[in-house]
């Protein structure tokens, strides 16, 4: 028997265990590359190392490490932090949860809050508002009317009528149009004054004021200089129209019939004084204003006003009167019809 110890249970002599003792040295002692403080100094660490190693070759090189070889690095400005599908999902999670639960309860406390507070300025500022609103349209009630309009409201188109008279003048002409511009048919503007039983053949124009009675048949109107002119009707409900004025200007009219003295006011009535204006002298005496006998070429309709019209364009369609029966010289301001009903007496534009 030797006297070496025999291995039992793996069977080996001697010299294979010598052998395995010295491989075990080698392997004990000798550094793994890249590693030069880590022994590995049994099997079972050799094992484990194995098994770790095995895992990392089979998921290839780390990301961080792939980027650096294989690609230059980005600007860091430019560059965006990695996620991973886990972490987004997470975050969708999160802010879906987020917004079902709705805004934090001290948010929501100072949103009503502020709500509450706008809503009791917004009602004290509207009952003071109605308040005085109430108020000012009762004081205007129970004011003297003048010319059928509360004083207040009239002395403010009476500050539209002097700061219209100031800039008026003869020499302001409104804008005059081609021929193509003319509206046909032209358009109605109402029919006050407009006897259904008028007789064209029995009608004169009355001029009151002269030095003597004045009587004019059409055919004396039109013995007088006649004057074209395509201007715009402008009515004051807001529409208007381009047409087309003959006739004469009320300036040669009184020129030919004048006034024994200086007058500042012209009236005009239809045959039955179903309809009435006023016109100050500056507007009468304006070139622009005719005595109209024809509109867009042809002699003036019964609803157009014939046989005889006023078309003064400087001024609104409700001066532009229609059948005049009357024309009368008057230092009195006269009476306007629509005045009557809470317009301007002045009418200007």
């Amino acid at each position: 028997m030797s006297d070496d110890p025999v291995d039992q249970a793996s069977g080996l002599g001697p010299r294979a265990s010598v052998e395995g003792d010295q491989a075990s040295e080698k392997t004990d002692t000798a550094p793994a590359p890249g590693a030069d403080a880590i022994p590995v100094s049994d099997p079972a660490s050799q094992e484990l190392a194995a098994e770790t190693s095995e895992p990392s070759e089979a998921r290839g090189p780390r990301p961080e490490a792939s980027e650096k070889t294989d690609t230059a690095p980005a600007p860091a400005s430019d560059s965006a932090p990695l996620t991973d599908p886990a972490s987004e999902e997470l975050a969708a999670e999160t802010s879906e949860r987020s917004e079902a639960r709705g805004p934090r309860p001290e948010a929501s406390g100072e949103v009503e809050r502020e709500l509450k507070r706008l809503s009791r300025r917004g009602f004290l500022t509207a009952g003071v508002a109605a308040a005085a609103g109430y108020g000012t349209w009762k004081w205007l009630t129970t004011r003297q009317r003048i010319d059928g309009l509360q004083w207040p409201l009239r002395r403010v188109l009476q500050l539209n009528e002097s700061v219209a008279e100031s800039y008026f003048g003869t020499a302001r002409l409104t804008p005059t149009f081609p021929p193509s511009r003319i509206k046909r048919p032209a358009r109605l503007n109402g029919n006050l004054g407009l006897d259904p039983r008028f007789d064209p053949a029995a009608w004169r124009l009355l001029v009151e004021g002269a030095e003597g009675p004045v009587t004019l048949s059409l055919d004396d109107i039109k013995a007088l200089p006649r004057h074209d002119q395509i201007t715009e009707f402008r009515c004051i409900e807001g529409w208007s129209m381009i047409v087309k004025w003959t006739g004469v200007r009320l300036a040669d009219l009184m020129a030919r019939f004048p006034p024994p003295e200086r007058v500042n006011y012209i009236a005009m009535e239809t045959p039955d004084r179903g309809y009435y204006v006023g016109l100050d002298m500056q507007s009468a005496m304006h070139p622009q204003t005719l005595l109209a006998y024809a509109l867009n070429d042809e002699l003036l309709s019964m609803p157009h006003g014939a046989p005889l019209r006023l078309a003064i364009p400087v001024k609104y369609g409700i001066k532009n009167i229609k059948r005049i029966g009357v024309i009368r010289y008057t230092n009195v301001r006269p009476a306007d019809f629509w005045a009557e009903q809470g317009y301007d007496w002045y009418a200007g534009h």
